[in-house]
């Protein structure tokens, strides 16, 4: 029972943080580390939590169209312009930087908004989301010695 309310802690949490909220899967992912959850298991439910969290976003921005011209929208049609041009500059592979802790939400929105086919979108998020929770089990075993 105490390594499922871990599974579903660290899972509920990436997902979190991939979303708009602020939450620190990273932090959490370490802790179980250090406490040695096996390795595959914590690896693969961050990148599923985070991954689908990322989902969240890519949906919400598919939605952006219905509501930019509501006088409460937040981003200014200028700013929806500069966002479509400068995802159009890499195009769908720059979904593999999700991951960035600035920015990276943004990407995975913006995605949404230009309708990116949903399985290239889960997997390139997907392979940036497992690269980085890959490095950091990584880096927390290093530091771990």
């Amino acid at each position: 029972m105490e390594a499922f309310l871990a599974y579903l802690t660290l899972f509920l949490t990436s997902f979190a943080a991939a979303t708009l909220l602020p939450a620190y899967s990273e932090i959490l992912l370490g802790t179980l580390v250090s406490q040695n959850y096996p390795l595959f298991w914590l690896w693969l439910w961050a990148t599923m939590g985070n991954t689908l969290g990322s989902v969240v976003n890519g949906l919400i921005g598919r939605q952006v169209d219905r509501f930019k011209h509501k006088r409460w929208f937040p981003v200014s049609e200028l700013q929806l312009h500069k966002a479509r041009n400068r995802f159009n500059r890499y195009g769908q592979w720059s979904l593999l930087l999700g991951w960035l802790p600035i920015g990276g939400d943004a990407l995975t929105l913006v995605g949404g908004i230009m309708r990116v086919p949903w399985l290239n979108f889960v997997v390139l998020v997907g392979i940036g989301k497992g690269l980085r929770y890959a490095f950091v089990i990584w880096v927390v075993l290093t530091a771990s010695g």
